[in-house]
């Protein structure tokens, strides 16, 4: 699965477990909604591990904890698309 995928899966998975709206992840986070629209909207291909912790906050978990889950384990970049079949 491609990286980014998996990271919006995730964050859909988490927003919806604790019944929060992307524009209340925005408010916890402090990450304005604009960027969190563009990333899951696939505007931004994609995020930075700043934003990434800073959603994590928001969250109340740690970053460790936002990658355990399987979407993670057979994953590459987008650079590694066109190679990877």
């Amino acid at each position: 699965m491609l990286l980014s995928i998996a990271i919006r899966q995730r964050i859909i998975y988490l927003t919806s477990v604790n019944n929060i709206s992307l524009k209340e992840l925005s408010r916890r986070s402090n990450v304005p909604y604009t960027t969190i629209i563009n990333f899951m909207s696939g505007k931004a291909k994609t995020t930075n591990i700043t934003t990434l912790y800073h959603l994590c906050l928001g969250l109340n978990i740690d970053l460790v904890d936002f990658f355990d889950s399987p979407l993670f384990t057979d994953i590459y970049d987008e650079h590694e698309k066109k190679t990877k079949i």
